[in-house]
């Protein structure tokens, strides 16, 4: 029974007692209106004034009766909202406890730090993905609107290094800091590094001068909003068609097209024969749009004597159906060693 049910309930035991009451010194004792909504009033709430009308044996039996109902009535209310309340607490408190355990027990999730536009946003495509994924927020009443989707998250400041570790940071996959304020950014960005020196760190920035410092301090990654969202602006002006194909592939609101980077874990597969003789279109169906190397040196539109290796990172457009199968062909083999 919920807190709305016992309030429900708790209004009409009451009215029904005071009506009750008035009623039944009308009936027994001959009152008129007022008087016996006065003698239930002083009865109910035992103020003590006495037998103000006079009462008969009957009377006064109605009264036995009718104080008894009350206080049964108001230890019920009383009872009904003190469990309500503990049974509250204590679901938050498990409910707490059992997060805090989801939260220990993840690998190679991301940490996301801060739940404002942007990072509302970052949630709700790592979710669509699939991807497991960790909110901080200090804000109390955007934690509520956290909790309220069913996301795991950390209350706190994330510039702290007690908060970062609640979130798992040690065996986090990625940082992702979309904080407002550079500065609170730049914070995170020196803590998650220090406590995790292999963490992809991606962060905002509202300033140039702030990407620099941020990469300084240690992110992958830094991305100003208003720079990307002018120039996608731009783009749709000047190349519409392109922006159109890049969000068909990217976002993935068309499913048989879609963009995808696969780290190869395994190149047996590739056994060192050029992109030419792998036959991944005819096999997967899938275009290599570019290759990172493990070193970090990036080819785009490879050619066909690129070789493939451990370690390398595929750019692909394809079908979801044979990225998929890439996919599991360069990191399932990997697993029956």
């Amino acid at each position: 029974m919920n807190l709305l049910r016992h309030l429900v309930v708790a209004f009409f035991l009451s009215q029904a007692i005071l009506w009750g009451g008035v009623i039944g010194y009308m009936v027994v004792e001959d009152y008129d209106f007022f008087q016996a909504l006065y003698m239930t009033v002083i009865s109910v709430t035992t103020v003590g004034y006495g037998e103000v009308f006079g009462l008969s044996r009957a009377g006064r039996i109605f009264t036995v009766f009718l104080i008894m109902v009350s206080f049964g009535v108001i230890f019920y209310i009383a009872t009904a909202f003190t469990q309500a309340l503990i049974a509250g607490q204590i679901r938050a408190f498990f409910g707490r406890q059992k997060m805090e355990r989801a939260i220990k027990k993840l690998r190679g999730h991301f940490i996301l730090c801060g739940f404002g536009r942007i990072g509302s946003v970052v949630a709700k495509e790592l979710e669509k993905e699939g991807v497991p994924f960790v909110v901080v927020e200090r804000d109390p009443t955007v934690v509520k609107s956290v909790e309220e989707q069913g996301y795991l998250y950390v209350e706190g400041d994330a510039t702290t290094d007690e908060t970062l570790r609640k979130a798992g940071i040690e065996r986090a996959r990625g940082l992702v800091a979309t904080v407002a304020s550079d500065a609170d950014n730049l914070y995170i960005t020196l803590s998650a590094r220090q406590l995790n020196p292999r963490l992809f760190i991606l962060t905002r920035a509202e300033s140039p001068d702030a990407e620099r410092n941020l990469k300084a301090a240690g992110a992958d990654r830094v991305v100003s909003p208003y720079l990307m969202g002018a120039l996608r602006m731009a783009n749709a002006l000047l190349r519409p068609h392109v922006v159109d194909f890049i969000e068909l592939a990217v976002h993935r609101r068309h499913l048989e097209l879609q963009m995808e980077e696969i780290r190869v874990e395994d190149d047996r597969y590739f056994a060192g024969k050029p992109l030419k003789e792998c036959g991944l279109r005819e096999r997967f169906g899938v275009i290599v749009v570019a290759t990172r190397k493990a070193t970090g040196e990036a080819f785009f539109n490879p050619s066909p004597e690129t070789t493939i290796e451990k370690g390398d990172v595929l750019i692909v457009l394809g079908e979801s159906k044979g990225l998929k199968e890439l996919e599991k062909v360069v990191k399932f083999q990997e697993a029956k060693r």
